[in-house]
């Protein structure tokens, strides 16, 4: 679930592109390529499942236990309710919205006697459950998480002195959140004589998530030479400093900064929870604080009740990225090491803003920073508690998005069950389609990454709803969302009912539907949710069909939230006043797929792209950006060459500082191979590569690159996903 009534409205937030125009490209692809048939049932089994379609295919809802309001004859009336309406599972949280206290405490013996009754019943009644990871809707934490193994950030103090003279003083302590703080090194620097500073540093150092992949340009403003950081003057005085913060040091001559650099913890807790359940988040880059927290909830419930685990418990879930963001744990300078080929501490000042050398070697080390922290949260994090969970029975359903340190595609792809979200009352005047942006990003997760199972946070509201939902007035929100690629509703919300003759009975403060047996039609909504089983099950047989594959740049973060090209234009909406309205999908259809899921899952079969789960794509569009790294370009001509189409502009550089400047000159290299040598040509231009084709002209340039090109036939087109600069300028909503 996301609030936020404050969300930037138009502010573009992945480095992806969309040239409505260049679809006509797809006519130019030879029309003789293989027709792409997937396996399906039989044309009986398909109608006998129509009829009768399985349990597995039933919808679900979101079962919220409000501040430890629970009670056994509820568990039971409620489940039972489910199922008489046709209802196939449930995904429980426990929240705080105000309700009074109750009295089981979360996750005490009490609590987990109570959760095994839920599977038992479940068991008799032939439900799913899926349990929420932690308490709240948001991220993984809880009281077992010590702050040691909570979220970390870079923190720093700062001391100016003059030598020559010797230095005997005790260093400032830099920021200590929850009274921890641990040093990572001391270093000194000639104190620079201007003030040059990286810009969005917060986003850059991974801060704070942003919601803008910060893809690197191929060239960057430098400011004078004498306000940059020599590295060759850098001084490593970790040695020096004792225990308690006292710093010996003969200064040299000059004046000289001096950081003292450590870190502590974010702060950041799960929320929105009961006061038992509430504490920090877990290190979201570390193995062993991911395993410390499945251990504190999902470990007690494996333990209490495991006759039931993977039977009628058959998954944990990780709901919407609430957390912000962290860029260290204790073993980051290791893993950046490893990862990126080169050691970070000489680099340390441009974590607080300074600039090591010149601009774009600190803006590359920045990048790598992204991009460490995007591989640790997948692998160590995401795909550790996935590993875990398929240990023990169960799979993963995660929520991959929108203020995520990390590629959302890939994110999703960590997951067993990807989910997006769509809201039926929205908070601009209570409107549909809120977040719809989201099932768009988790359909094209499941597509790429072989999920079958594509689910939804569906029909979440404001409290503008106030009872007035039912099915008949927003089916067709739900009929989108299938078209989108939704194939499992989780609807939001279900309250849990402690009692059994009170009504309305207990609600869940201002969020959701009403979606509970106290609900004045509920006992009339099983045609409904038959319908819906019905559509479920048949949207789960064969595989979406798609022409276009758009890649994704390597960046993080990464997502399509706020792209004004996935909204409709308010001359095309049936709602103009709807800044949610999403823009329904052109002639040929398309996915998205990240830089990660082409490079380890793609490959070409008779001149089209495909998954080793049987997806397959006529085109693949490179993202609109001056940079890729020579592994990801390699892959690009590997795939050419073995006959893809594929659409886009030269690379000129790569992102990273690993192995520069080799690096630079291999993706030189890779490039001329691909589109020879000269500018891009006026004219749309098909160029022979191997077995394949590469489409491209001035057009498919950035902007800031473009000449006089108004009379070539694809000038007039709009872009969507701009790299980084000034993206109102560069597409105005409603052009």
């Amino acid at each position: 679930m996301q609030i936020n009534n404050n969300s930037p409205s138009g502010k573009f937030s992945g480095k992806w592109f969309l040239l409505a125009g260049f679809l006509v490209l797809l006519a130019m692809i030879d029309a003789g390529c293989q027709k792409f048939t997937p396996e399906t049932s039989s044309t009986d089994d398909l109608e006998t499942a129509f009829l009768n379609p399985p349990d597995s295919a039933r919808p679900w809802v979101y079962w919220f236990w409000l501040n430890s309001n629970i009670t056994r004859e509820g568990i039971t009336a409620d489940l039972e309710a489910m199922k008489a309406a046709g209802i196939g599972g449930v995904l429980i949280m426990e929240v705080d919205q105000g309700t009074p206290v109750g009295p089981v405490a979360f996750a005490s013996p009490q609590w987990l006697d109570l959760f095994n009754h839920v599977l038992s019943e479940a068991d008799r009644l032939g439900l799913e459950v899926n349990m929420n990871n932690d308490a709240g809707w948001n991220g993984s934490g809880g009281p077992w998480v010590k702050v040691e193994q909570s979220m970390q950030k870079i923190t720093a103090s700062e001391t100016y002195t003059e030598g020559p003279q010797p230095f005997h003083e005790k260093l400032p302590q830099p920021q200590a959140v929850a009274n921890y703080y641990r040093d990572i090194t001391v270093l000194a620097f000639p104190t620079p004589a201007g003030n040059a500073r990286i810009p969005y540093l917060v986003d850059k150092a991974a801060y704070s998530p942003g919601l803008s992949a910060m893809q690197a340009p191929a060239s960057w403003s430098e400011p004078p030479a004498d306000e940059v950081i020599s590295p060759s003057q850098l001084i490593d005085l970790t040695a020096k400093m004792d225990q308690d913060g006292t710093l010996t040091w003969d200064v040299p001559a000059g004046k000289w900064t001096i950081l003292r650099i450590g870190h502590t913890t974010t702060g950041k807790e799960n929320h929105p929870t009961p006061a038992s359940g509430s504490g920090f988040e877990c290190d979201k880059l570390s193995k062993e604080a991911a395993e410390t927290h499945f251990a504190g909830l999902m470990g007690k419930i494996i333990d209490r009740c495991g006759p039931h685990v993977g039977k009628s418990l058959v998954a944990t879930h990780i709901d919407s990225w609430e957390n912000g963001s962290q860029n260290w744990t204790p073993k980051f300078r290791e893993e950046f090491q490893q990862r990126r080929g080169y050691d970070l501490m000489p680099f340390f000042p441009v974590m607080t803003g300074r600039i090591v050398g010149n601009r774009e070697t600190s803006e590359r080390f920045l990048w790598d920073v992204r991009q460490t922290v995007n591989e640790l949260v997948l692998q160590n994090y995401a795909g550790h508690f996935r590993e875990m969970a398929r240990r023990n029975g169960l799979r993963l359903s995660i929520e991959p998005y929108t203020w995520c340190p990390c590629d959302e595609l890939a994110y999703g792809g960590c997951a067993d069950e990807p989910m997006g979200e769509f809201w039926s009352w929205w908070f601009n005047g209570g409107r549909k389609y809120g977040f719809s942006f989201s099932c768009t990003q988790a359909a094209s997760a499941a597509h790429i990454y072989g999920k079958k199972i594509v689910g939804a946070e569906a029909f979440t509201a404001c409290d503008l709803e106030r009872w007035l939902g039912h099915p008949a007035n927003f089916k067709d929100l739900g009929d989108w969302a299938f078209c989108e690629g939704i194939n499992r509703f989780v609807f939001h919300r279900y309250a849990m009912q402690p009692w059994l003759h009170v009504a309305p009975g207990m609600s869940m403060g201002p969020w959701g539907l009403h979606y509970e047996r106290t609900q004045t039609w509920w006992d009339m909504s099983r045609g409904w949710h038959q319908y819906l089983a019905r559509c479920q099950h048949l949207l789960r047989q064969g595989l979406f069909v798609a022409d276009v594959c758009y890649l994704g740049a390597e960046a993080s973060p990464q997502s399509i939230y706020g792209q004004k090209r996935f909204l409709a234009k308010p001359s095309d909406s049936p709602d103009p006043d709807n800044d949610q309205y999403p823009r329904d999908r052109m002639d040929y259809s398309f996915d998205l797929c990240s830089a990660e899921a082409l490079l380890t899952r793609m490959s070409v079969k008779d001149n089209r792209l495909v998954l080793p789960d049987g997806m397959s794509y006529r085109l693949l569009v490179l993202p609109n950006i001056e940079t890729m790294t020579p592994k990801l370009l390699a892959k690009i001509k590997e795939l050419v060459e073995a006959g893809a189409a594929v659409v886009g502009s030269r690379p000129s550089k790569s992102p990273s500082l690993s192995d520069y400047p080799v690096c630079d000159r291999t993706v030189q290299a890779l490039a001329a191979e691909l589109w020879g040598p000269g500018q891009a040509p006026v004219q749309l231009t098909e160029r022979q590569v191997g077995k394949g084709r590469l489409f491209w002209s001035a057009a498919f340039q950035r902007k800031s690159q473009l000449g006089q090109t108004a009379n070539e036939r694809l000038g007039s087109a709009q872009w969507i996903w701009y790299p980084e600069g000034n993206p109102a300028a560069s597409a105005p909503a409603g052009r």
